[in-house]
Order: structure tokens, then C-alpha cells, then sequence
């Protein structure tokens, strides 16, 4: 029964939110974590300020490398279990939308250069059978001899032998992208050129640059490198930067069933439907998101260098984008300090891809308060990233 207060006005209770969650970005953290709150029953919008893809998501390469195995840590541990995890996440995806996510388990070879490096990584191979399980998992991490699989890698590119591990995986993350686009336009809401600007968390209005605000009862901040501004304005701190990446696709067909190779600071990926990808670059100093033709030429140069079999190969597109790393390197998932319902989840830098499903899965779980598949990293927690543990960019501690 509605209560009648002395001026004989009747109270009127406020209008509910329209959404349960929003997520302000729609790059690969922000639609898994979209993906898994529909999935859990929630009420979902995403917000992408300009389209699906338009950040360092957008990318070309697609590599889902593991860590090393040595020096073992939670980080480590967490995408392991991610990495071995995200082929059965990408095989019901593509079952519950009818995409091709061109996934594959395409294993990775890396080159041996010097003698310390060799008996470096024959500590490695030892320590992966504890590490990586291979009698339960089949993930192997074996050292070659000087010569093996020359037909894809230079053979004097390596005169210490090879690495060949099987845990290495790739995807185009574009068509995982738009797999994961498809799903919440169909079960949920994903609005572009919606540009959040604020929120208002006892109300939960959400301001949109040149819209209608919309509201919703737990905001997520997700948009990449352009997150930590809106972080920065609703924390007081700035624990993040960006870093541009450039990559290109090439021409590959026949390349399909090799692995990818690690060589000299780059990737080479063979993808399906006859592509090949070769990336990236890392620049912290950088004056816009554009690919450089220099750039380009440089990545070509490098690539046939150790790989023959790319030469001659015609560049179907390059790109670049402006990567989110966090100032502690890990990426940043969780509620925001100071705030109930403001969470953010950023940073994943080369990883994202990899671990986007179980950080989603962590998220949601923290958001509906239930179990989740398994424990997020402290380091990714924002008592990682804030107050007297905030690192600035130039690395000293900010009191």
C-alpha cells in the first residue's frame, strides 16, 4: 500500500533500472562479459562508443600463447586454465550463434639462438610436465634439434634447435568478436556511437555523449585504453596507459596447418580461409592509431627474414590500434574503490583474448555474488592497482 504523507502527495517509488548490467565498451572483455550475464539471466546493455571491434580488439593476429613455465604464479595458473578452457567456451559460442570463430589448436614453435638459451629452455621442458599436466592435457613442451620443421622456419634462424609446444593456440579475433556481437544483439542490447560519459550511482543513470542517458542498476567500464580516462575521472587515478600495436594479414594460402612461430619480437599465425597474420609492433610513444607504412614494411622485412615462405606473399590489410596496459601490467577486474555498483575491467594487453571468458565468468560471478569457475588473481584485483599499491607509468609508486 502506498503511504500518504501529510501534504496528501502519494509517494511514488522510483522507476527500477532498465538494464541489470551495462558494459561500457564492446571489445573482447567487455561482449564475454556481456556474453556471460545474459547467460546468467541478466538484463544486459553494451555501450560502444564508436562500433564492435574499433580498439586493439580489432586486431589482425590473434595469438593465444601461454606464459612460460617457470617462475609459476596465480597469473600463470589463470591462463593456463584459460587457455586449455577456451576451445570448448569457443565451440558452444559458435553452437549458440552459427558463427566460425576459426579457432584452432595450431601449437608454436620457438627459435633457440645461443647455447644458454637452449639449456635455458631444457629447464623449461622439465618444469612443463609439472606445470602443464601433459598426461592429463596432452600439452607438451619439447626442445628439437638444430634443423627441425625447416620447412616453415629458417633453419639458421635457430642453430641451437627449436622449441615445439602444443598449448599455443589462434583465433581470428574478429570473427570471435562478431560471434560474440551476434549473441547479445540477439539475447541483449548493444548500442554503437553510445559514448559514456558518466554515471550516477545512486540513481544509476548512465550519460551518453550526444544521447538519452539509459540506466542500469551496475555499470562495467571495459573500453580498452580509453577506460582508464573514465576510470581517472571516477576514482581520482590514473593506473593505465596506452601502447600502440601494429600487424598485417597476408596472403597464406597452403600455411594453414603450420604453427605459429615467435621469432625476433614477432608473431607469424597462419589462419584459416588462406591468411596468414605477422605482428606486432609495441610503442609506447606514438602520435595517432593509424597503420604506419613503415611500419608495414619493416613487419615484412622482419617476418621473411626467418620465414621464407612468406616471401613474395601480397599484403591483404594492415592495421594498428591502442592497446590497454595497466601500470602493475596485470589487468584491472573489479569493483571500483569507493563505489557499489562501478566495476571496470581492463588491460589484458596481449592477453586478452585468452582470458576474456574465465575473467568474465570472475566478473559476473563477483557482480551476482556466486561461485566462480575459478578465483581471479589478487594482482588483477583493484587493491593491486589503487591507492598506496598504484604504480605510475614511469614505474615509481605515487603516495
Amino acid at each position: 500500500m502506498q503511504s500518504i504523507p501529510e501534504t496528501g502527495h502519494i509517494m511514488v517509488p522510483a522507476a527500477a533500472p532498465t538494464y541489470d548490467l551495462a558494459v561500457a565498451g564492446a571489445g573482447i572483455f567487455g561482449l564475454s562479459i556481456a556474453h556471460r550475464a545474459i547467460r546468467q539471466g541478466l538484463k544486459v546493455v553494451v555501450l560502444e562508443a564508436q562500433h564492435v571491434g574499433a580498439g586493439s580488439s580489432g586486431g589482425l593476429l590473434g595469438a593465444l600463447m601461454p606464459h612460460m613455465p617457470a617462475r609459476w604464479n596465480p597469473k600463470k595458473e589463470f591462463q593456463f586454465q584459460a587457455l586449455r578452457s577456451l576451445e570448448n567456451h569457443i565451440r558452444e559460442l559458435e553452437q549458440e550463434t552459427g558463427a566460425d570463430c576459426c579457432y584452432a589448436r595450431c601449437g608454436r614453435i620457438l627459435p633457440l639462438t645461443t647455447e644458454d638459451k637452449l639449456e635455458h629452455h631444457l629447464e623449461r621442458a622439465k618444469e612443463s610436465k609439472l606445470r602443464w599436466h601433459p598426461e592429463q592435457t596432452g600439452f607438451s613442451y619439447v626442445v628439437e634439434p638444430a634443423g627441425s620443421r625447416s620447412d616453415w622456419l629458417e633453419a639458421s634462424a635457430a642453430p641451437y634447435g627449436i622449441v615445439y609446444e602444443t598449448l599455443a593456440a589462434r583465433a581470428s579475433p574478429r570473427d570471435y568478436l562478431a560471434a560474440l556481437a551476434g549473441f547479445v544483439r540477439h539475447r541483449g542490447t548493444l548500442l554503437e556511437g553510445a559514448r559514456v560519459t558518466g554515471f550516477d550511482e545512486q540513481t544509476g543513470k548512465i550519460s551518453l555523449a550526444d544521447k538519452d542517458p539509459v540506466s542500469a542498476a551496475r555499470l562495467v567500464l571495459s573500453g580498452g585504453f580509453a577506460a582508464f580516462d573514465l576510470i581517472q575521472h571516477f576514482t581520482g587515478e590514473q593506473i593505465g596507459r596506452g601502447e600502440k600495436g601494429q600487424a598485417l594479414l597476408l596472403e597464406g594460402k597452403g600455411l594453414e596447418h603450420h604453427p605459429a612461430i615467435y621469432c625476433d619480437g614477432l608473431y607469424v599465425v597462419p589462419h584459416d580461409k588462406g591468411t596468414v597474420a605477422i605482428g606486432s609492433t609495441a610503442d609506447r610513444d606514438f602520435e595517432d592509431a593509424a597503420p604506419s607504412p613503415a611500419r608495414s614494411a619493416e613487419l615484412v622485412a622482419r617476418a621473411t627474414a626467418f620465414c621464407p615462405g612468406l616471401k613474395g606473399r601480397q599484403v591483404l590489410t594492415d592495421w594498428a590500434g591502442i592497446r590497454p596496459r595497466c601500470n602493475k601490467r596485470d589487468p584491472l577486474i573489479g569493483r571500483l574503490p569507493g563505489y557499489e555498483t562501478l566495476f571496470a575491467a581492463t588491460g589484458g594487453f596481449k592477453i586478452s583474448f585468452g582470458i576474456a571468458h574465465l575473467v568474465a565468468d570472475c566478473l559476473v560471478s563477483e557482480i551476482t555474488g556466486t561461485a566462480p569457475q575459478l578465483e581471479l588473481p589478487e594482482t588483477f584485483r583493484p587493491d593491486h592497482h589503487f591507492g598506496a599499491n598504484r604504480l605510475a607509468a614511469d614505474g615509481w609508486v605515487k603516495a
